[in-house]
C-alpha cells in the first residue's frame, strides 16, 4: 500500500464527471488500498478517486465513529430525506471549512470491491460524508455548496475533514 498525492482545487480531474467502474479488479483493489491507507494518514474520513488524480466512480469513507471503512465503486444515491447543515472540510481544498446542507437519511446503492452489490443506509455524519464523496465523482467541490466559507489552517479542534 502507497500514500497517494491529492490533488488541490484547481486540478483539472476535480471538474470532471468521473468515469463508472466496468468490473473491479486486482489493479482497482490496490487503488482503493491505497485509497484508504491515504485517507486515514491525511486524518480524513472520505476520499473519492478524482482526489487522487484518478477519473473512476470509487469512494472510501470511514466516520470514525463505527462505520469501519467502506469502499464503494459507482456509488449512487437512491434514496434522500430530511436535512441537516454543518460544517465540512476537504482534503482537496485544505484549510478551508463552511456550513454545508445535506440530505440527512440516504440510501446508496454500488458494488464493494469483491464486485457485489450493496446497498447502505447512512445517516447523519456518515449520510454527509458520503455526500460530499459521491459530489466529487460528478465534478463539484463542497466551497459550490457552502455558506460562511472560512480559512482555519491554524484551529486544530476543526479535524474532521470530510
Amino acid at each position: 500500500m502507497a500514500v497517494l498525492d491529492v490533488v488541490k482545487a484547481g486540478h483539472p480531474v476535480l471538474k470532471q464527471v468521473a468515469e463508472p467502474v466496468e468490473h473491479v479488479n486486482k489493479k482497482l483493489r490496490a487503488l482503493i488500498d491505497d485509497m484508504a491507507e491515504t485517507m486515514y494518514k491525511t486524518e480524513g474520513v472520505g476520499l473519492a478517486a478524482p482526489q487522487v488524480a484518478v477519473s473512476k466512480r470509487i469512494i472510501v469513507v470511514d466516520d470514525q465513529v463505527g462505520s469501519g471503512l467502506i469502499a464503494l465503486i459507482n456509488p449512487e444515491i437512491t434514496h434522500a430525506e430530511g436535512s441537516q447543515v454543518g460544517p465540512e472540510g476537504c482534503l482537496s481544498v485544505p484549510g478551508y471549512f463552511g456550513d454545508v446542507e445535506r440530505f440527512n437519511k440516504i440510501t446508496v446503492k454500488g458494488i464493494d470491491p469483491h464486485n457485489k452489490k450493496v446497498t447502505i443506509k447512512a445517516e447523519g455524519f456518515l449520510a454527509r460524508i458520503f455526500q460530499h464523496e459521491i459530489d466529487h465523482l460528478e465534478g463539484h467541490l463542497f466551497i459550490e455548496k457552502a455558506t460562511n466559507l472560512r480559512l482555519i489552517a491554524d484551529h486544530p479542534e476543526e479535524k474532521e475533514i470530510v
